[in-house]
């Protein structure tokens, strides 16, 4: 076992393993080369593993994640999982297969990419275009495009006009006629609908 310590002023680094092509998209992301940059790191080169610190950004194909510490792995597939911490931490990935990114940001998130799980956690923000989500838990699959949020309390967060830190806010802009995307209808009857505000689950009554 090889474990080395570098500091990283300017310094960015690519670790690639070699691996035969996967089901997934020709250029997809965890066919591209982890690359980061950060103050300061220690690294296993055997088991595929790093800590970072310091300003850090760390890259793989259209995955952008920057943070003030970031924990991270090279996995068996090459795909990327990371554990990263922030004031705020921030994500960014490009949809597979459409011109559109996601972005996410909270005080901590768990990437994994095996899974296409993200999970934000304290403070958590995900936008998609112009719809938004804010929440202190948020999950998101990249692969099936579902989110989970819970309004889990803060005590840190400012209140709303409730007084009240666990809420789950969010909108889903009005699709324009013709966009894609799931569940979107096309031809002239498509109506664009108002702007839909999500709500916790228990504030939802059965009728």
């Amino acid at each position: 076992m090889i474990v080395t310590k570098i500091s990283l002023r300017v310094l960015a680094i690519s670790l690639a393993l070699a691996v035969s092509p996967s089901a997934l998209a020709e250029k997809s992301d965890r066919e591209k080369p982890i690359s980061f940059s950060a103050a300061d790191g220690n690294f296993d080169y055997e088991k595929r593993t790093g800590a970072l610190k310091g300003n850090v950004i760390i890259t793989q194909g259209t995955i952008t994640i920057k943070a003030d510490r970031i924990e991270f792995k090279q996995n068996q597939d090459n795909s990327m999982s990371a554990v990263a911490y922030g004031n705020p931490i921030s994500f960014r990935q490009k949809q597979d297969g459409k011109d559109e990114y996601y972005e996410g940001s909270a005080l901590r998130a768990d990437y994994d990419g095996q899974k296409e799980l993200l999970q934000l956690f304290d403070r958590a923000v995900l936008k998609r275009g112009t719809d938004e989500i804010r929440s202190n838990y948020i999950s998101y699959n990249a692969a099936t495009e579902l989110f989970k949020a819970e309004g889990r309390a803060d005590a840190t967060a400012a209140p709303d006009e409730l007084g009240r830190t666990d809420r789950v806010r969010g909108v889903f802009s009005p699709k324009s006629e013709g966009a894609p995307g799931k569940g979107n209808v096309k031809g002239s009857d498509r109506k664009a609908a108002p702007a839909l505000t999500l709500k916790p689950s228990e504030e939802i009554q059965p009728k």
